[in-house]
């Protein structure tokens, strides 16, 4: 007597689902895995994982074409969820994460995050922009979002900055936060709560240059590199897991101005491709490191 296998999923009832898989390595958990998804007719269509050497971690995503629901995936997963003790995710490719900006006076990474949604590029929604200066309200404005601007310029209104964003993350349902040139340090407090959720995007330089002015520090140094750093927020300042860096050659010949122009545009694209890879769940954690499947 033979046993059918599922058939294929019809492609007009059919929905696609990214999975996401996070435990300690082992053998049978893939076995596992691609067994239940089979359980309820699901036919993987992407499929990356990666051991990580010195962490022994085992990192999978998987994106899953099935006429089945998302809770109806989750059943099938708990049986090996539970076994192996994985961290799992099961959402719709495609969704919209719910994104809350958090800004200051440049406006480029803001305009980009905004316009890149609006054509359908980014996968996200943003349902506010917060700035500490009302310079940016006139982009928010333009695309349609609200804005609120909230000076920091005291402890006590950092504080109530903070706040602000708690109480925005519960009323908009946000899942992302992302420092788009916010040129505030967060508490460690913030941090904490934001681990692994808060992008914030800065200036690359070899040698390192901090303060005011990093490109007229630049140029006096002679630099033959600019280039952009994407990561997750910690309480260890700009040290937190990287995610996403581009690097840009420039010369003698190129006054402050030019790399200030240089170094905006590579920050507006290496921010963008940073929470485009999280929004389609293509960035792991492993500890001070990310794993992304790109």
């Amino acid at each position: 007597m033979t046993t059918a296998l599922p058939s294929s999923p019809d492609v007009t009832a059919a929905r696609r689902y990214v999975l996401t898989f996070v435990c300690a390595d082992g053998p049978g958990i893939v076995h596992a895995i691609t067994g239940a998804i089979v359980s309820v007719g699901g036919n993987i269509v992407e499929s990356r994982q990666f051991e990580s050497g010195e962490t022994h971690r085992f990192y999978m995503r998987v994106e899953v074409v099935t006429t089945a629901s998302a809770e109806e995936i989750r059943s099938a997963l708990a049986d090996p969820v539970e076994r192996f003790a994985i961290e799992a995710t099961v959402d719709e490719v495609g969704r919209p994460v719910r994104t809350l900006v958090l800004t200051s006076k440049s406006t480029h990474c803001l305009n980009d995050l905004l316009y890149q949604t609006s054509i359908g590029n980014l996968s996200i929604e943003v349902p506010l922009v917060l700035a500490n200066h009302d310079t940016p309200s006139r982009f928010a404005e333009f695309h349609g979002v609200p804005f609120e601007h909230r000076p920091v310029t005291s402890a006590e209104e950092k504080a109530a900055f903070e706040n602000r964003v708690r109480e925005a993350i519960v009323e908009h349902d946000i899942e992302l936060v992302v420092l788009a040139r916010y040129m505030q340090i967060l508490s460690p407090e913030l941090c904490a709560e934001l681990a692994g959720r808060c992008i914030n995007i800065h200036h690359s330089f070899l040698p390192g240059f901090k303060g005011a002015n990093p490109y007229r520090q630049a140029y006096a140094r002679g630099v033959k590199q600019i280039g952009a750093t994407a990561h997750f927020v910690t309480d260890d300042l700009d040290e937190g897991p990287i995610i996403e860096q581009e690097v840009i050659r420039v010369d003698h010949t190129r006054s402050p101005q030019e790399l200030m122009a240089i170094g905006q545009d590579t920050e507006v694209r290496t921010l963008r491709e940073a929470v485009g890879l999280f929004a389609q769940q293509r960035v792991l954690l492993d500890g001070t490191r990310t794993i992304v499947f790109r």
